[in-house]
């Protein structure tokens, strides 16, 4: 049985972690709300970059010599997968949600005879994956000591991506994040960025259109402005990406701090009674030594 010197300096310990994890928690609040109205204000940006592809496209996706960010190479051999996950930990499932959905991925990839490639963007997203994927891994990039995320981040990231498919080293790109619900929810979620998903082009009534929804004229042409905007789109979403995984890891790490807190609560309240417990039988033996010894005179 553990003396009481060793309960208190236990319940201690175990209160210097909890003003650890209030800390961290009443931080990662303060920081959540940045974070959330910049991936709020990110979706129409991304939503209307769709759009305006699909309007584009439409009017030139039947010709010959598309882009292949748009048509692709005309097979998907080689798949790289695109991991975006946090530098820390300290934030629950959020960073093993994201490699759960990844690896899941890539066993089915590779189960269907396809050769896999990973790209990963964040620390942790490395370190959840080197031990079943280290020699996929062909691309590591860390963000450590970036307080808050902007677009040269993004065009960083797209730009080793559209080096990589310029040179053939792929077919496929899909990118894992997570999608920002609320404070609780987070949504592992996958993204295919080449070649482009583009949706159909819908009138006012949102009902399907069989071509684009406006007659437009393209200076100077429809395919350098349908390749400007295939380029631009890459970025655009992983920018989105980005945006969504600030806010998704920071709600996510206040849930957990919060749950430490409450559990180091708890931990201290059962000790603290323990230790009554122990120290009050102590002295009841003490007593009745004392006690025993006086009658015995």
């Amino acid at each position: 049985m553990a003396s009481l010197k060793d309960m208190r300096n236990r319940i201690a310990s175990v209160k210097a972690t909890r003003k650890i994890t209030k800390a961290m928690q009443l931080v990662a609040a303060a920081k959540l709300r940045r974070a959330q109205e910049a991936a709020t204000a990110a979706r129409p940006y991304a939503q209307r970059m769709d759009q305006v592809l699909a309007n584009v496209a439409g009017r030139i996706t039947n010709r010959e010599g598309a882009s292949p960010l748009l048509v692709g190479t005309g097979k998907d051999d080689v798949h790289l997968l695109i991991v975006m996950t946090a530098e820390r930990g300290l934030c629950g499932g959020f960073n093993g949600n994201i490699a759960k959905l990844a690896r899941a991925d890539a066993n089915r990839l590779m189960s269907a005879g396809k050769k896999v490639k990973i790209m990963t963007v964040g620390r942790k997203g490395a370190e959840n994956l080197r031990r079943d994927f280290g020699k996929q891994i062909v691309e590591r990039i860390e963000l450590r000591g970036v307080k808050q995320v902007n677009a040269s981040h993004a065009e960083d990231v797209s730009g080793k991506v559209l080096a990589m498919f310029e040179k053939g080293e792929f077919d496929v790109a899909t990118m894992y994040f997570a999608e920002f619900k609320s404070v609780i929810a987070q949504k592992p979620t996958s993204l295919q960025v080449i070649p482009a998903r583009v949706p159909e082009a819908k009138p006012a009534d949102g009902k399907a259109a069989a071509g684009p929804t406006a007659d437009y004229d393209y200076e100077p042409s429809e395919e350098e402005v349908l390749d400007f905007l295939l380029n631009r789109n890459i970025s655009t979403q992983i920018f989105r990406g980005l945006l969504e995984n600030a806010a998704s890891e920071q709600g996510a790490r206040m849930s957990a701090m919060d749950n430490a807190t409450r559990n180091a609560g708890d931990m201290i309240n059962k000790l603290t009674i323990k230790y009554n417990r122990q120290r009050q039988a102590q002295i009841t033996k003490e007593l009745i030594e004392i006690i025993s010894g006086a009658e015995a005179l």
